[in-house]
């Protein structure tokens, strides 16, 4: 990537990864579509630069006869396509403003989530798959892009999902309490509002992996190197967790886990254990936001003011 193609790119990848905080921080949402078709259109019109420079040096006497004029050569060499890529968490990211973010426990509330968080993932992936054809989307479950198995946790692992038990544990009710964003979610009071939370709470945590880290990191570490995927598929994550509920001090939790995400995906390349991170915090997070509205139930945090 030559140094005016990387600008273009890192221009057209930054413009569509801030229309997340225009949706979802500020709520515009005309900034917001306006900086997706930005993105995008930067993102086209460096490629179809790069693609006449690229004629330009193929038509080099003596440069087509060095060239391998196999099909399969050429689809080796080819790039993968950076607007293709943008166009996936563009869409991701429409799907998911349709609708309003609110905490909320209706059944209606529970099925629109569900519809429009379900398409923004399912959609991206049956475009890269289908229409596509380039597979930039995968959930590595249990084996990773390739085909392998997805190494066994070992000591690191499981010492990290204590870690993140403990650390939830100390700092999420001193934060929802203290800074009173608890109030973000509906009052739990019974035990189906309690049973609705535990299902909402956990859906979104597997839902987050597989948009911010098998979505929009996925594509963008096609394009970027790891520590600038991570920085711009987090700012998305906790923009999202912003409007979610995370506010007030949110950031200063949410930016170090998404950050974490990322680089603990980059290391283990393993879905499933990124979600099992996530559903850890998130099953601390449930019981701090009951024991907020009822201070009887889970009273087991020294930390809660």
């Amino acid at each position: 990537m030559s140094a005016r193609s990387g600008v273009v790119a890192y221009t057209a990848a930054v413009l569509v990864v801030l229309a997340a905080p225009a949706f979802f921080v500020l709520e515009w949402a005309t900034v917001g579509f306006a900086l997706l078709l930005a993105g995008l259109a930067v993102a086209w019109v460096g490629e179809r630069r790069g693609a006449r420079s690229s004629r330009h040096l193929h038509s080099v006497p003596g440069e087509a006869a060095r060239q391998d004029p196999s099909p399969a050569s050429e689809v080796s060499r080819r790039d993968p396509s950076l607007m293709r890529d943008l166009s996936l968490i563009a869409t991701g990211l429409a799907i998911v403003r349709i609708i309003p973010l609110a905490a909320e426990l209706d059944d209606w509330a529970m099925a629109r989530f569900a519809l429009a968080l379900g398409g923004a993932v399912l959609v991206p992936y049956l475009v890269s798959r289908f229409v596509y054809r380039d597979r930039a989307i995968g959930f590595p479950w249990l084996r990773d892009h390739d085909g392998r198995p997805n190494p066994r946790w070992g000591r690191l692992h499981w010492s990290w999902l204590g870690a993140v038990l403990l650390l939830g544990w100390l700092i999420l009710p001193w934060y929802f309490i203290g800074s009173g964003v608890y109030r973000n979610w509906p009052v739990v009071d019974t035990p189906e509002l309690i049973g609705r939370l535990f299902v909402g709470v956990g859906a979104v945590g597997i839902w987050d992996e597989l948009f911010f880290i098998c979505t929009v990191f996925a594509v963008l570490l096609r394009h970027f190197p790891a520590w600038a995927a991570n920085l711009l598929q987090a700012t998305v994550f906790v923009s999202f967790l912003w409007e979610l509920g995370y506010r007030a001090w949110g950031p200063v939790l949410t930016v170090p886990f998404a950050l974490v995400q990322g680089f603990i995906f980059l290391r283990t390349r393993s879905l499933s254990y990124v979600v099992t991170v996530h559903l850890l915090f998130d099953a601390v997070v449930f019981a701090v936001l009951v024991h907020a509205h009822d201070p009887q139930l889970f009273d087991v945090f020294p930390t809660a003011p």
